[in-house]
């Protein structure tokens, strides 16, 4: 009995021992509000227990602690924290913790949306993915378009930024921004002519930015839409859930100087909440005659009227005009610099650029989010948008450049001389009159997109939608500046239903100039018989029906998804065609794709996937009327496309890798590019000039586009981020195509078959490196950089069989940032920002508009015949901006 008691005694007493020393588990994830946050710190407080979120963002932490809170930290978010208690049991779980970015313009926002918007954490089966938060985008942006913020991406190329303010282009996986979606809070922005983006259009969208996020190939949206290369999706800021605002001040390299202010009055107890923002920017251009200039507008009302409807109502736009540079001879940069721009001069002293281009595209949305039930929710945006703006150019008898540069003077003199101008509707003047004409490119744009989205069974879900759209677009030119003409009079063709063969002509007086201010061109009318040289309208009607079906339990997931939608065209032309004749024959095409795919999580650290996709895509408006006219193009049809991938990731603690692979095949292309004409155009085509835009188009073009992409993000200390990427393209032309050369004025000039076999696709650099670090040097103060290298770069000439290859180059980009708080929250602060782009001054070709190949006695640089034209890229430029957050 004694022995018996003592071990009743000694087992008792280890149990109090051991209950004193028994472990809890914590357990919970990490997010943004949008996505999981991988390599977050989890720490409790006064203590050294500390763990890390996995790639999924969830973490597990252990503790002899009955209760206490947790600090979660997470570079470029506020500090978070969490309490927690054992009382009911040794586990606890906390959910997901939404942490709160420190940089947000907006910080808290309301989500709006959500079923429209196609996140990639929306569907289970994984795709090649990458997001950037507004932390980064208002970090690195500066003083460039948002392009910039991408390129830091795997199959990520961003080229024309020495166009000027806005003029950049982003190809993804070697396809141009045509055959790129984007979207914004879920409604499509592709211009519906030509499915090309004009980011001027979109100068604004740093400012309003809450996230973007790339998907590479076949992406996760549900829509009808031309994500060939892939998907882009800009997640704007909505209505901020508190009281507060801010107000920054930025200074850039050549004169660039902006300012910003926002305020949001918070959500009150009734529901109702306004956030507005407003900025001002402007700047001489990194290269000679680019000086631009805008402000960017916001204003989001949120009305939550119960736990079941949500509304938020958002405005916003982005006025601008800046001059711009295209390209040139590599030979002109070498006799008058790098910086070099052929479009401006000086009249009477001042400066004066010839071409300016000037836009205002107001957009206007409304989201509902209904909550039917539990498992049954419905989100629709009806949004409208309005563009108003253009370029301008020359049109009559250009004098030749003096030293480089536009002789205003000298084409005033002569306009002076010569009284009333007279031309024809070529733009070609008789007695050598000048002026400057805008080319206005104006559009209504109204649409809706609506989602049902049901949770069938505890693993099934199904999306059903609608997309609707209609869109009118009006081109015409007018007289901006008569360079000292007091009238132009032109030559207006009156067709019999043919374009330009036959019938009479008539004359129509002008005597106008109109604006090309930002803010008057968006309101001003131009009189119909003061347009000049074409005056033409398209209506383009869409509508398309959508769905998915997902299967997700446990570790393994497939979805299948598919949609079907109807593009009707209408052209009409009252300036080339009689009455009778000036709309044409309205055309129908019907348009599909179809995709699948499935994945499969192992271990908790290792996930495969694969998905597929074809695509049966309607041509778009510009390539179903042959010549800019109002006759159809017998060679127009549906393009195909198949697209295939696979992909892996490995998560751990500290570090997260994926490895993709891709192959697109793309058939019945047609691709547009442009050029400027040399002396050797002018004599192939004597209707040119030196400086003339050339467009070329190539029809029935087969592509085949395949890669592998690798990207990393590692946390090998608390307070370091190391980031690399890579991309190895194989992009190449196939078979033979049909190639149409243009004028300015869309005058055909030749048509040819040339055969483009194995010829290397162009516009984008084929293999990508890059390696990045973020790391925190003491509380709130930061440095990071990031090196990128790009290789296999080639031409922009559509489709060649011997195209050129650019040489190699790489660029470095660095920033520093620090946070000085103000008040007793971490929300009142005074945040630093100061970023240097191409650190080391690189010298570089950027990209190149033409591909002539060196003979034995030409001059080159760098290998690169020196007639070729193209652009620099930018050399060194820095921007330091303050900003204070009440």
């Amino acid at each position: 009995m004694k022995t018996m008691k003592n071990w009743l005694l000694t087992g008792l007493l280890f149990m109090i021992i051991s209950a004193g020393f028994a472990q809890g588990k914590i357990t919970g994830s990490i997010s943004d509000g949008m996505s999981s946050l991988p390599g977050a710190n989890v720490a409790i407080k006064g203590t050294s227990q500390a763990t890390t979120t996995d790639f999924d963002g969830k973490f597990t932490l252990s503790t002899q602690m009955n209760s206490g809170e947790l600090i979660i930290s997470f570079l470029g978010f506020e500090n978070t924290t969490v309490k927690f208690n054992f009382s009911n049991g040794s586990s606890v779980d906390l959910g997901t913790i939404v942490l709160t970015s420190d940089s947000n313009q907006l910080d808290e926002i309301v989500v709006m949306g959500k079923g429209i918007i196609d996140l990639a954490k929306d569907r289970k089966t994984p795709i090649a993915v990458s997001t950037i938060k507004a932390a980064d985008i208002q970090a690195k942006v500066g003083t460039s378009d948002i392009t910039q913020t991408m390129v830091n991406t795997p199959s990520v190329y961003v080229a024309g930024q020495a166009g000027g303010y806005g003029d950049s282009r982003i190809s993804v996986r070697g396809f141009a921004q045509d055959n790129t979606a984007f979207l914004l809070n879920g409604q499509p922005i592709n211009g519906m002519e030509d499915g090309k983006m004009y980011w001027s259009n979109w100068s604004g969208m740093s400012d309003i930015a809450n996230a973007v996020q790339i998907q590479r190939g076949l992406g996760s949206s549900k829509l009808a839409i031309s994500s060939v290369g892939g998907t882009v999706n800009f997640i704007t800021k909505a209505t901020d859930k508190k009281q507060g605002g801010f107000a920054s001040v930025g200074v850039a390299n050549d004169n660039y100087f902006k300012t910003t202010a926002a305020y949001s009055t918070g959500m009150s107890k009734s529901g109702w909440g306004t956030s507005v923002m407003l900025s001002h920017w402007q700047g001489d251009g990194y290269n000679d005659g680019t000086y631009g200039r805008g402000e960017t507008y916001f204003i989001s009302v949120g009305y939550k009227a119960n736990d079941r409807h949500s509304f938020n109502f958002l405005l916003t736009g982005a006025p601008q005009e800046h001059d711009q540079n295209f390209t040139k001879a590599i030979s002109d940069y070498q006799k008058y610099g790098r910086k070099y721009n052929n479009n401006w001069g000086t009249q009477n002293g001042e400066y004066k650029s010839e071409r300016t281009n000037y836009y205002h595209k107001p957009v206007m949305n409304l989201n509902w989010d209904f909550d039917i039930n539990e498992k049954t929710q419905l989100s629709t945006v009806a949004y409208a948008s309005w563009g108003r703006g253009g370029g301008t150019g020359s049109y009559g008898s250009k004098l030749p450049a003096v030293d480089g540069q536009i002789n205003f003077d000298g084409m005033y003199n002569k306009n002076q001389t010569i009284g009333n101008g007279t031309g024809n509707s070529d733009g070609r003047s008789t007695n050598g009159a000048y002026l400057i004409r805008s080319s206005a490119n104006n559009h209504a744009w109204y649409g809706l997109v609506s989602n049902l989205k049901n949770q069938l069974t505890e693993n099934l879900s199904l999306n059903v939608g609608i997309d609707l759209r209609t869109y009118t677009g009006d081109h015409y030119r007018y007289v901006s500046d008569f360079v000292g003409l007091s009238s132009w009079t032109d030559t207006k063709a009156l067709l019999n239903g043919n374009h330009q063969s036959s019938g009479t002509s008539a004359v129509h007086f002008v005597n106008k100039e109109y604006s090309i201010e930002r803010w008057k061109s968006t309101f001003q009318k131009v009189a119909d018989n003061q347009k000049i040289n074409y005056d033409y309208s398209e209506t383009i009607s869409y509508g398309g029906l959508f769905g998915q079906l997902e299967y997700a339990k446990n570790d393994f997931s497939a979805f299948f998804q598919g949609s079907v939608s109807n593009q009707s065209h209408v052209r009409t032309d009252p300036y080339n065609y009689i009455s009778e004749a000036q709309e044409s024959e309205k055309v129908n095409n019907v348009g599909f794709n179809v995709k699948a795919g499935t994945s499969y999580k192992i271990a908790n650290q290792h996930t495969v996937y694969a998905n597929a996709g074809y695509y049966d895509r309607q041509p778009y408006h510009d390539n179903i009327y042959l010549n800019f006219t109002n006759e159809l193009n017998p060679f127009t049809e549906n393009e195909k496309i198949l697209g295939l991938e696979a992909g892996y990731t490995f998560s751990s603690k500290i570090f997260t890798a994926s490895v993709n692979a891709y192959r697109t095949s793309w058939k019945d292309r047609v691709t547009t590019s442009t050029t400027t004409a040399s002396a050797a155009d002018v004599t192939k085509y004597p209707s040119l000039a030196v400086g003339d835009l050339i467009h070329k188009t190539d029809q029935g073009l087969e592509q085949l586009h395949t890669g592998i992409e690798l990207d990393f993000v590692a946390k090998l200390m608390p307070k370091l981020d190391l980031t690399g990427f890579a991309s190895f393209g194989n992009w190449e032309y196939q078979n033979s195509v049909v190639s149409t050369y243009r004028d300015d004025s869309f005058n055909t000039l030749e048509v040819k078959s040339v055969d483009v076999d194995g010829g290397k696709v162009g516009d984008a650099a084929q293999s990508t490196l890059g390696l990045g670090f973020k790391y925190e040097i003491f509380t709130r103060f930061s440095v990071d950089a990031d090196w990128r290298n790009y290789a296999k770069l080639y031409s922009n000439v559509g489709a060649v069989k011997n195209n050129l290859e650019l040489p190699n180059y790489d660029l470095v980009d660095a920033g520093i940032s620090y946070k000085l708080l103000t008040g007793s929250n971490s929300f009142d602060s005074i945040s630093f920002r100061l970023n240097v782009n191409n650190v080391f001054d690189e010298v570089y070709l950027s990209e190149l508009t033409s591909s002539t190949a060196a003979g034995p006695t030409d001059e080159t640089y760098k290998g690169i015949n020196v007639s070729n034209r193209g652009f620099f890229g930018l050399g060194r430029t820095w921007n330091f901006s303050v900003r204070f957050n009440f």
